[in-house]
């Protein structure tokens, strides 16, 4: 057996500011339950975190607009979503928050040791500041006409139509949302991290890191081509972790500085409840240690450069080993939206199925290295045709012909053909694919690999007949029944990290006790003699009424969130005049690229008669980059020039954005350079 490791994992901390959906658990949930519940039974010393992250704007704007204070949000969503998760199956050995008073503490303790070291760099700066409130504006509190398609409602961190990334003062006529006037410009002071300083020594570490997944190394490696960027600590904000200096009166961490430490707070929270307050450093601060961060994409940047910067510089705490990100996950072949109402409330679907259902049904369809999409038809598949079809029907033709034709007992092996031999074989041959897969964070191939097992067993049984064995040939007869009795153990533990309340029912049909481990899965795991009840069935088929019922839900409440049904209102009418100083032209892109550390923005060079335009959009996410060249499209050719992440954009790329969400070009066929009118 391998040595015993100590192994600490994180999940994401999901915002306490709304319900969980089947995208979050997807994306950053059941794959590190999956990976803990195997090391786990593999012997090692595994301790798993999460919680909620409880600051940040997301939270006050949520409070907002109910009337309430944020800690009233938090306070509801933590504990709904702490229980959803305990509904699910995920094992958390402990789920904190980030407004408990540890965290604050353990947050301002290494802000305090960075600050000591010099690691900060303090800056004054210029923000909008709204003096109707009193109070600096955060990104998400500005809102403006985006510089990058004209939409008049885009926030100050990220235009919601066209996906550009952006900064307040980059917005064409801000406004606060809090009050509705004009913000000022106005100097404040901020302390932040030198991460281009760091940059070489980072990098060194970065070079020692094995295995990371290709989506994820290429996400790091693209902003560190680019040159990391000093990044802000601090906010002017009155919700969060306050800055522990006296200058700093008023101001807090930002949100992406505290919320990964949060990880931290939750282990000693968890050390202190097993009763040995110290006991979190022999996780965080022991090399030994391996550290694994399960997150979703849009968190890659800030768990694989920020934190670990961090950590590096702090000096006393373990690195990651590894950062195994999801992509996204999308639903019936669209965006997952919860402002749309798109999206499955994992709350709502427990109130039809069975955690275990869906624990299958999404390991099966992870984004793993690229987005995913869950459909309803797809769920009912995979519980029919697999989990039903395959896993339970073995199981109940083992079982229940054990019950009638071996006194419910497991009989002896004698005189075992080369078919059982065979058979036999295969528990180790599946045990061997599946570790592999498990530790290689291949999870969708772990639960194939085990559900093979189930299908050599399915066939075994058919091929060697025991219907007709048992009155012509017993022994052979018992021989089928004890190999068969053998690979539903074995896959009452193989399954066990995905199906965890299925197999416990599989187990204790098979009389075994709850005291298993991975090394337990052999050839001869229940002794002949052991008394085993076929029970109950462990999977029932999916009705297609229940997923008539469930698309419906869906459907309408899509249709009640429709923004066909909302389309912003029609603007205040112009004179001929105005439109006719619009410039609009047909033109052609020749080349696109994707512009370092953003994932929205495209760098185009446009055909437009007279000349080669360079224009910024940000469509990366609505296009096929590869098909770009030859697009024919329109063109604002006289919108005055603007920077956007360090590339002069000349002009504005006209789109049009359908019922879903999705931007469309709106083209032409004229030839490039003619006016359009």
């Amino acid at each position: 057996m391998n040595e015993k490791k100590k192994i600490l994992v994180t999940a994401a901390l999901p915002y306490a500011n709304g319900p969980l959906h089947l995208g979050h658990l997807a994306g950053a949930y059941l794959t590190p339950d999956f990976y803990c519940r195997y090391k786990r039974l593999n012997g090692d010393d595994v301790v798993f975190i999460c919680g909620s992250d409880e600051h940040g704007v997301p939270i006050t704007i949520a409070a907002e607009k109910e009337g309430v204070k944020p800690q009233d949000i938090v306070d509801r969503y933590h504990e709904m979503n702490k229980k959803v998760f305990e509904d699910f199956g995920i094992a958390f050995d402990y789920y904190g928050r980030t407004s408990s008073k540890v965290h604050h503490e353990t947050s301002q303790a290494i802000f305090t040791t960075l600050y000591d070291k010099g690691f900060f760099k303090k800056k004054t700066e210029q923000q909008l500041y709204d003096a109707k409130s009193d109070m600096f504006l955060p990104d998400r509190y500005v809102k403006g006409t985006c510089p990058n398609c004209g939409y008049e409602e885009a926030y100050g961190d990220q235009c919601e139509k066209c996906g550009a990334s952006l900064s307040p003062t980059e917005l064409i006529n801000p406004v606060s949302a809090l009050s509705g006037e004009k913000p000022e410009l106005k100097e404040t002071e901020h302390w932040y991290m030198p991460l281009g300083d760091i940059q070489p020594k980072f990098e060194e570490w970065l070079n020692t890191r094995e295995n990371w997944k290709p989506n994820v190394m290429g996400q790091v490696k693209s902003w560190l081509q680019d040159g990391l960027a000093d990044r802000a600590a601090t906010r002017d904000l009155s919700w969060g972790v306050p800055v522990p200096l006296e200058e700093a009166k008023g101001k807090v961490l930002y949100v992406w500085f505290d919320a990964p430490i949060g990880y931290i707070s939750a282990t000693k929270e968890w050390a202190t409840e097993q009763g040995n307050p110290e006991a979190w450093k022999d996780y965080w601060q022991n090399q030994d240690c391996e550290l694994y961060h399960f997150i979703g994409k849009d968190n890659i940047v800030f768990h694989c450069i920020m934190f670990p910067i961090m950590l590096m510089e702090h000096g006393e705490y373990v690195l990651p080993k590894n950062v195994p990100a999801n992509e996204f996950l999308n639903l019936e072949g669209k965006k997952l939206s919860t402002s749309r109402g798109w999206a499955v409330w994992l709350h709502e679907y427990l109130e039809d199925f069975e955690p275990d259902l869906l624990r299958y049904a999404l390991g099966t369809t992870l984004p793993e290295s690229k987005d995913s999409d869950f459909s309803w038809s797809d769920f009912q598949a995979r519980v029919n045709n697999e989990l039903a079809a395959v896993l339970g029907n073995f199981v109940f033709r083992a079982l229940s012909f054990t019950q009638k034709f071996a006194d419910g007992k497991v009989p002896e092996l004698v005189n075992p053909s080369e078919t059982d031999l065979e058979a036999l074989k295969a528990i180790q041959q599946q045990k061997e694919k599946v570790t592999a897969a498990f530790e290689s964070f291949k999870f969708k191939e772990a639960i194939q690999e085990s559900l093979n097992l189930a299908r050599v067993g399915n066939k075994y049984f058919t091929e060697t007949e025991p219907w007709k064995t048992r009155k012509d040939n017993p022994q052979a007869c018992n021989n089928t029944l004890y190999v068969s009795n053998q690979i539903c153990a074995a896959l009452g533990v193989l399954m066990d990290p995905v199906l965890p309340d299925s197999m416990k029912k599989l187990r204790t049909q098979l009389g075994m006790n709850d005291e298993i481990s991975w090394v337990q899965i052999t050839e001869e795991m229940i002794p002949a003699g052991t008394a085993v009840d076929a029970g109950e069935v462990l999977f029932t088929k999916v009705e297609n009424e229940q997923i008539e019922a469930q698309i419906k839900r869906l459907e309408e409440r899509a249709a009640a969130n429709d923004p066909a049904i909302n389309y912003p209102p029609l603007k205040k009418n112009i004179e001929f005049g105005d439109f006719m100083n619009i410039d609009l032209r047909a033109g052609e892109i020749l080349a696109s690229e994707r512009i370092p550390k953003s994932d929205k923005l495209l760098k185009l060079h446009v055909d437009i008669g007279i000349e080669t335009r360079t224009i910024v959009s940000g469509i990366a996410k609505h296009v096929d980059v590869s098909t770009l060249v030859g697009q024919k499209v329109c063109v604002v050719a006289n919108l005055s020039p603007k920077k956007l992440m360090g590339v002069e954009s000349k002009g504005m790329i006209l789109m049009a954005e359908d019922s879903e969400g999705n931007l469309k070009f709106v083209e032409t066929e004229a030839e490039n350079g003619s006016s359009i009118s």
